[in-house]
């Protein structure tokens, strides 16, 4: 699959996540079983967001489908500047804001207009003045270089099939010893190819993932220092399930509960920092 394809696959399928009344065949029909707010919830808890975390923010901000808590880790100071890869509804850049404080400001990115929309209106809702959402791509970043002291991401590179093109953006717009904070999932061994070559694969946040090695090869070829793991995990397979797409899968693919303890065995939730 191409990566333009990738990208038109991902706009398309997170847009439908905001609207949640798609048609489309690998979304439709699926979001009827359950509240969806309480599973976004149970899902936050699980990774690593507190309660208090998932009650300030706004409403609508917190869609789950991230696989980790890149602010708990980042120890924002106040009056820095923030970047948000795959910001989506803005739920990360919402909790930064809180620590970076009125000097400072907060960048979310996403390619997906729907996405941004929704996280303006959130941002008005909240009344979060050092907030600002753009549409862009993380491989062509719409930032100037080297404004940007820490950079966040959940679990949104790996959607990306140029992780080296992602990592370079990264090392331009961040000050000289800016630091990345990044969230992502990473496979301990290959995935069965009706995953990686599905379209559901990709936008579940499974097909486009790369071996730990791969990944931290990314980031160091890009010109990061001191790079450490801060946490790695196995993916618990009650996440996957509760994500609509990857039931898509599950359902279309008429897969055993030993074919899906095959899938979840495959990937790790990651989370690492590193310097420039």
């Amino acid at each position: 699959m191409s990566h333009k394809q990738i990208q038109e696959n991902v706009k398309s399928g997170y847009a439908d996540i905001v609207k949640r009344n798609t048609k489309k065949p690998f979304l439709s029909n699926i979001f009827q079983c359950c509240d969806q707010k309480e599973i976004a919830n149970d899902i936050g808890e699980k990774i690593g967001y507190s309660e208090a975390e998932l009650k300030n923010a706004p409403q609508d901000a917190n869609l789950g489908i991230g696989c980790g808590n890149p602010t708990a880790l980042a120890s924002i100071k106040k009056g820095e500047t923030i970047l948000d890869l795959g910001s989506g509804a803005g739920f990360d850049c919402f909790l930064a804001s809180k620590e970076t404080g009125a000097t400072g400001k907060v960048i979310g990115v996403d390619i997906t207009p729907e996405m941004v929309a929704q996280a303006k209106k959130n941002a008005e809702k909240g009344n979060y003045k050092n907030v600002e959402f753009k549409v862009g791509e993380i491989e062509n970043l719409p930032i100037e270089n080297d404004s940007v002291d820490l950079i966040i991401s959940n679990c949104v590179i790996n959607l990306s099939n140029q992780k080296e093109r992602v990592f370079e953006e990264a090392y331009r717009v961040a000050k000289p010893n800016g630091r990345i904070m990044i969230s992502d999932i990473i496979l301990l061994h290959d995935l069965p190819d009706y995953v990686k070559n599905s379209v559901e694969g990709h936008i579940a946040c499974l097909a486009g993932a790369v071996k730990k090695e791969h990944y931290i090869d990314a980031i160091s070829k890009a010109g990061f220092t001191d790079i450490e793991i801060d946490k790695q995990a196995p993916f618990p397979i009650e996440l996957m399930l509760n994500d609509p797409i990857a039931k898509k899968i599950v359902s279309e693919n008429s897969l055993k509960e030993e074919d899906i303890e095959k899938i979840a065995s495959a990937i790790a939730s990651i989370s690492f920092s590193a310097k420039k």
